[in-house]
């Protein structure tokens, strides 16, 4: 996946990425624990991290969620793509517990969320 800003913009992006899964557990998601599965926004430049930032820090004023945001916004360094047997794995694996108990939610609200912004 390739970040075109004439496309969709880092706003947007955070935006989803802030309604779509809990940035108040330090090194977990759901049953999934490890540094490996800490909430964090790497950015590639000094807007996009000043905009992680500010959402971050609106969120956390809000009390849009019940404790505190622990989301780390980081400077990209390295990119590392998953093994094979992690791409597409949903969509080979959708009817396993784990995919139909974890990532479907998010998925459904994702899509009920952002409809808009789903190209089919």
């Amino acid at each position: 996946m390739v970040f075109d800003s004439t496309q969709i913009s880092v706003d947007e992006i955070l935006e989803i990425f802030w309604q779509t899964h809990d940035p108040t557990t330090l090194n977990r998601q759901g049953n999934d624990v490890g540094p490996q599965y800490r909430s964090v926004v790497f950015y590639h430049n000094e807007n996009q991290k000043a905009r992680a930032e500010f959402f971050k820090k609106q969120l956390d004023a809000s009390g849009a969620f019940p404790g505190k945001i622990v989301t780390a916004i980081e400077p990209f360094q390295n990119f590392y793509a998953a093994e094979n047997y992690h791409q597409d794995y949903y969509n080979r694996n959708g009817n396993q517990p784990y995919c139909y108990f974890v990532i479907r939610p998010k998925l459904e609200k994702f899509e009920k969320a952002f409809k808009d912004k789903i190209k089919h």
